[in-house]
């Protein structure tokens, strides 16, 4: 399936900055628990169970398409996939998270570490992104988390609020650190590459926890893992996204790895981080997700002001400034894709 066939979209067009009719918008988790279809679907167990069967991965892709007439349909499956299939032994445990069962703590551990073979290891996803692209009318976003994302779950053992093993790591033996983040930049290129030979119209890195490093530290020990994953894929033509939360001091670097589109979270106005960013980039986001648990009027005052804040530019993607939370109103969601439809104003000049 060609990933070429949704050039003209609005999405794809706002991605590379190019003159379209109305601002496309998606949400991050927009096919997740906030959806009683979803968890009609969903099933027991892990999430990996269900991402690992394509009728129900394809199903949840497409649903939130279905319920809010988003521009732009994401894969639904983790970021912890390529790590869990190539056996590092990971898990994802409800309520809480990604967990590993033996940490990553010395240079031993890289060896637990193999190539991915998406074919062999995941050809799930493959097949579950073939399924939502032959039926889709809007274009599929594959993913996969950035290697400094990944790693700090690997060192951690599991989410973390201070990340401290993990810059231990990275600040006490930067050569197993580069030697780490290259072993998880090879997993996600293969991910994303199978992404989009099945049919994914653009990419999203996910750098979800960027936001707790310094400008240096980025700089040194994440920045270049990233742009090499990023140019990886930049092979294929299909637009990149780069995101992460908390990453206002970082949003100039962000930039610079490559990416056409930069997501914003919600604590950095769009017009400032389009002047952090600097010129020739798309940006992404970046409504608060918690407005939308104050009800319609709040949302759609919100999102107002992030359409205000973006002026009309074309290199523009409207979404939230991170996921939608579990105990979010769908039908809220609902009137911000139509509200951002009908208001929306995109130059053309």
């Amino acid at each position: 399936m060609s990933s070429r066939r949704f050039e003209g979209s609005d999405f794809v067009r706002a991605c590379r900055g190019q003159p379209h009719g109305r601002v496309p918008v998606w949400f991050m988790r927009q096919a997740g628990r906030s959806l009683p279809e979803y968890r009609a679907v969903r099933g027991d167990g892990s999430i990996l169970d269900a991402i690992a069967d394509p009728d129900r991965a394809a199903e949840i892709t497409l649903q939130p398409v279905r319920r809010y007439g988003v521009d732009a349909a994401i894969l639904f499956s983790d970021i912890v996939v390529p790590v869990h299939a190539a056996g590092f032994g990971m898990d994802v445990v409800p309520g809480t998270g990604p967990v590993v069962e033996r940490p990553f703590e010395a240079r031993r551990d890289l060896d637990r570490l193999r190539p991915l073979d998406p074919g062999t290891d995941t050809p799930y996803v493959i097949e579950t992104v073939r399924r939502a692209v032959d039926v889709l009318d809007v274009p599929l976003i594959g993913f996969a988390g950035a290697p400094f994302t990944v790693a700090s779950y690997l060192v951690e053992g599991g989410p973390s609020r201070h990340h401290e093993r993990t810059k231990a790591l990275m600040l006490g033996d930067e050569a197993l650190w580069h030697d780490l983040m290259d072993r998880l930049a090879d997993l996600a290129i293969a991910s994303l590459l199978s992404q989009v030979e099945a049919g994914a119209a653009a990419v999203q890195l996910f750098d979800s926890w960027a936001g707790a490093l310094s400008p240096e530290q980025y700089r040194r020990g994440v920045a270049p893992h990233s742009a090499r994953v990023l140019e990886a894929v930049g092979t294929t033509g299909v637009p990149r996204i780069h995101f992460g939360v908390g990453t206002g001091e970082l949003l100039d670097q962000m930039g610079g790895c490559g990416a056409e589109v930069v997501g914003v979270d919600f604590r950095v106005p769009i017009d400032e981080a389009r002047r952090r960013v600097g010129p020739g980039r798309a940006l992404q986001g970046n409504l608060d997700p918690a407005v939308v648990l104050a009800g319609e009027a709040a949302a759609c005052e919100a999102a107002r002001a992030v359409l205000a804040a973006n002026g009309g530019h074309p290199g523009f993607v409207f979404n939230l400034g991170h996921g939608v939370l579990p105990s979010s109103d769908p039908d809220v969601l609902a009137r911000v894709v139509q509200l951002v439809h009908d208001e929306g104003d995109v130059r053309t000049e």
